[in-house]
């Protein structure tokens, strides 16, 4: 990190205002090069001439601001250039700074990765970031503002403290066993209770499930039937947009149709998928329902919407939905199904309410504490260490039940990024804007 980094933070395209961030050692002086004067008063907005150091050029009248380091986002010397939003003003000054001597432009999540090395932010911290960033519903901004905050990394911390201070007892006991006031044992009774208290704060945490997990992901609900028992109509419908070919030729949806849509903050994926019959379909179709098959298997609620000349039976767990209700036909309430128009929108808001209320169960409002599929295997695996140790703390060789405790405390490592992430490291900060 011996080079001075620069990117946009603002978006392309005209806009009021463009920001340009720099950060490093050579932040000062790029100030001072630009700005043919010292850096103004730290953390103020101050209006200068940007001037282009070769030629003298006048590139802009901005707003700069001289942040010294430590206390930066970065954890190093930093500024910001506020500019005029024009495209070649941002291209100009731009330009300028690539000619400048130890400055280089920023790659993908380059800010954000100096801030997790400069110690700024732990790594659950950063994939808290990467996750405001994709939000787009209430439930996970709440979700990714928890981890951003530190919710899991400070849980993690308190958990690796204790079992620290286990494992320098343990340590002692194998070091120390011929001293008097040393336990023999590698687990003491108090370490042995303090190790369960974590196994068990950790099993509680990994109890939730995939909560977390699937609300990054959105609730999966597939709209399955019969071929012309609405379900294009219906997604239409929800979607509010013609998302999907309405026609009254059986077979018309070949593959599936999917509409994101936020539903009373929850992020929902609905599928529209070809419809089922068992006879008369072309090869294509028939890879269709294939796929349709599949989708139902995988989705988190299936509507399974029934026409008015009926239908095959439900599969198991579907929410049975009786449509074209304008039609005069109504089934609604038998076995807990809904009858409903999506031309009229009757009984679409009570299919809303039940959906919702199944997305709400499934994947919370944003307060689970495990929210990645590798923070959920790191604890996993501590936990499975803790209960190794805890189990066999008079059984097994006191060298053994240290080896747990280590193996343990390097798991809790993992979830924070204290060892053993650098590769994916990579794949993280890749996924991250420039400029962040």
């Amino acid at each position: 990190m011996t080079d001075t980094i620069f990117a946009p933070a603002s978006g392309f395209g005209r806009a009021a205002v463009a920001v340009i961030r720099i950060s490093g050692p050579g932040a000062a002086s790029c100030l001072t090069a630009l700005t043919g004067g010292p850096p103004p008063l730290p953390r103020r907005l101050s209006l200068r001439q940007l001037r282009d150091p070769g030629t003298g050029e006048v590139l802009d009248r901005a707003l700069v601001v001289w942040l010294p380091g430590p206390a930066t986002f970065t954890g190093e010397d930093s500024a910001e250039l506020h500019l005029h939003g024009g495209a070649a003003v941002r291209a100009a000054v731009l330009r300028v700074l690539g000619r400048l001597p130890g400055l280089a432009p920023a790659e993908p999540g380059a800010f954000t990765r100096r801030a997790f090395l400069n110690g700024r932010m732990d790594l659950t911290a950063v994939e808290g970031l990467a996750d405001l960033i994709d939000a787009e519903t209430e439930a996970q901004r709440r979700q990714a503002m928890r981890q951003l905050d530190g919710a899991l990394g400070r849980l993690v911390e308190a958990w690796r403290d204790t079992l620290l201070g286990v494992l320098a007892g343990a340590e002692a006991a194998l070091d120390f066993s011929d001293e008097g006031d040393v336990d023999e044992s590698a687990l003491s009774a108090s370490g042995l209770a303090a190790a369960a208290r974590v196994r068990d704060a950790i099993l509680a945490a990994l109890a939730e499930g995939r909560r977390g997990e699937r609300l990054r992901e959105g609730f999966v609900v597939v709209l399955a039937g019969p071929p012309n028992a609405g379900k294009s109509t219906l997604l239409n419908a929800l979607a509010r947009r013609e998302a999907a070919i309405v026609s009254p030729i059986p077979g018309t949806t070949r593959d599936a149709i999917e509409v994101r849509c936020d539903l009373d903050g929850l992020p929902v994926l609905l599928v529209d998928t070809a419809g089922l019959r068992d006879e008369g379909a072309d090869p294509i179709e028939a890879e269709g329902m294939a796929r349709s098959r599949r989708r139902i298997e995988e989705a988190d609620l299936v509507l399974w919407l029934v026409p008015p000349e009926g239908g095959a039976a439900a599969p198991t767990g579907a929410l049975v939905v009786h449509t074209k209700r304008d039609l005069g036909r109504d089934l609604g309430g038998a076995d807990g199904a809904l009858a409903i128009s999506a031309l009229t929108g009757e009984g679409l808001a009570m299919l809303l309410d039940r959906v919702a209320a199944a997305a709400g169960a499934a994947l919370g409002r944003g307060d689970a504490v495990v929210t990645r599929e590798r923070q959920r295997r790191a604890l996993e695996e501590c936990a499975a260490h803790l209960g190794r140790a805890i189990g066999g703390a008079e059984t097994m060789p006191a060298e053994l039940v240290a080896e747990d405790l280590r193996l343990a405390v390097r798991a809790l490592g993992a979830v924070a990024g204290r060892v053993g992430v650098e590769e994916m490291l990579d794949r993280l900060f890749s996924s991250f804007c420039i400029g962040k």
